[in-house]
Formats: structure tokens, C-alpha cells, sequence
């Protein structure tokens, strides 16, 4: 079962609170010649010269991971499927550091191990050395880790943490950040007090990490929210040791935007927005 694309079916379509940031710029839409299907979840290369993305992740469809190579910042030429990755399970929510270790959620195991994290390394559309990322897991039943990003130098995963009830969804989702200790990538004990004012009643999920790890972008939704679909937001540090500070919300992008990501020069941030029934791509300049 595509426990994953099961899960955010199933999310209710409410976001944040309302403490607002000045937009400074509209969105544009992302175009990707040759392709011509839903486009979710993006992800831009750290040297900029790919946008990775996963087509539609509600069932029946088969989601997979794709690329496109970059012609300018909104017209990317599409390559295909990104190979050694995509199953008859979900995969999605791509990610990757600057040596191309890149990391993804696929729920294709996860009735045995109780993970859907992994990682590869990616070079041109192929991804070799598949493996799950078993360290960062609470194998707990009912337990569903769902997107996940990588900083720029490897070394801080931030990912979720949902309590999912079949039929019925998350009843909480939260983001937990992991550091690399040489070996593996571990659980901050910090990260509670990290994401002390990131983490709500909401639904927290999809983030983004700057290479400086100052500012975190992220998806919210909220039951008690009067906006009409999922958000994104902006929260920012002085030092890698204090925690984020309180949310901004990111006003115009949209009605129903998610999964930021940054550019290779971090001056745009591109996330998916749904027009009608259909998911497109979109970057705005960051303010």
C-alpha cells in the first residue's frame, strides 16, 4: 500500500497562523518542456544544473521521482525519470547535498522496517548505493516520517515526524532535525528546543534548510487557520545554537503552496501550488 501517498491524501487542506511577511515579488510558474503532468516537491541541485520533482503522490498513481535540466531559472527541459530509484511504491520528496548524496521517502518497506527514509548518490538522472536511512527512525508503529531535506554540506537532515492513524491521517506532524556524526546521521537532542516555536498544534512538514543553516522555510497547516490550503513559512536564528525564531508566513503565493526549496544561489525559493485540480511549479524571489 503507498502509505505515504496515503497519508497526505488525506491531510486536511487548512494552514498557520497569520503573522505575515512582506512579498516583495509575485510568483512565476516553472515551465518543463517535454513534461506535461502534474509537478510536485522540487528540488533544485546544489550546482543548479538540475530541478528534481515527483509527479502527483495521491493514489492510484504510481508516483516517481524526475528531472529536468536547467535552460534559465523557470524553464527547465525535461530528462525523464530519475533512474535506480523509482518503484511500483511512492517516491518523492527529493533532496540532496552539494557531493550529490541525495536523500528521498519512499514508504516501499516500511510494513518491515518502519522506515521510508533513504539515500543515494546521484550523478546525471541515476541514483546508485540505494539505502535506507535506518539510524534517524523510531520504528514505531503508526510512526511516518515524510519528507526530509539535507543541508548543503551533508551534515543536519530535517525531516517529519507524523503520527498516522490509517483512515483518518495524521493527527500530528512535527520537525525533528538529525546531525552526521561521522558515521551516521543521529537525532539532536536539541532539536525540541531547536523547533520549540516552529513545531504547533499544526501540521509542520516540508522544510528547507539555508547552507548557513539560518532560515528554515516549511509547510504548516492548521484546523484553526482561516486560510483555504496548506502554507508556507519562514523562520530565522542568529547562531547554528540558538533555536528558530517565531514564523513568518510568506503572503501571496497562493491558496494551496508547499515544499519549498531553495535555489543553487538561494535568491529564488521554488514550491508547488495547486491552480484548479492541477499541481504546477512555481519560484519567487526571496525577499
Amino acid at each position: 500500500m503507498k502509505l505515504f501517498a496515503t497519508l497526505l491524501f488525506l491531510l486536511v487542506l487548512n494552514a498557520g497562523d497569520r503573522a505575515t511577511e512582506p512579498q516583495t515579488a509575485m510568483p512565476k510558474r516553472v515551465t518543463i518542456p517535454g513534461y506535461d503532468d502534474h509537478a510536485m516537491e522540487p528540488f533544485i541541485t546544489r550546482d543548479g544544473r538540475y530541478l528534481l520533482f515527483n509527479n502527483l503522490n495521491q493514489p492510484p498513481v504510481n508516483t516517481d521521482i524526475h528531472y529536468a535540466e536547467r535552460q534559465d531559472d523557470f524553464t527547465w527541459s525535461y530528462r525523464g525519470k530519475v533512474d535506480g530509484i523509482n518503484t511500483p511504491a511512492l517516491e518523492g520528496c527529493p533532496t540532496m547535498d552539494r557531493s550529490g548524496k541525495m536523500f528521498f521517502v519512499s514508504p516501499r518497506s516500511y510494513p518491515k522496517t518502519l522506515c521510508t527514509i533513504y539515500s543515494g548518490i546521484f550523478k546525471d538522472g541515476v541514483v546508485t548505493d540505494v539505502q535506507i536511512v535506518e539510524s534517524i527512525s523510531l520504528k514505531t508503529p503508526g510512526l511516518v516520517n515524510f519528507d526530509v531535506d539535507v543541508s548543503p554540506d551533508g551534515k543536519m537532515l530535517t525531516f517529519v515526524d507524523s503520527h498516522f492513524t490509517p483512515g483518518t491521517g495524521p493527527t500530528k506532524a512535527d520537525l525533528v532535525i538529525a546531525f552526521w556524526n561521522g558515521t551516521q546521521f543521529v537525532r539532536s537532542p536539541d532539536s525540541a528546543r531547536l523547533l520549540s516555536q516552529v513545531n504547533t498544534a499544526g501540521l509542520q512538514y516540508a522544510p528547507a534548510i539555508s547552507a548557513d543553516k539560518l532560515t528554515l522555510y516549511f509547510t504548516r497547516m492548521d484546523h484553526n487557520s482561516n486560510f483555504h490550503g496548506p502554507q508556507i513559512y519562514r523562520a530565522t536564528r542568529s547562531n547554528v545554537d540558538s533555536p528558530f525564531g517565531s514564523p513568518q508566513h510568506m503572503e501571496g503565493l497562493g491558496d494551496f503552496v508547499e515544499g519549498p526549496a531553495f535555489s543553487a544561489n538561494e535568491r529564488l525559493l521554488y514550491f508547488h501550488r495547486k491552480d484548479g485540480e492541477r499541481f504546477n511549479l512555481y519560484a519567487v524571489q526571496i525577499p
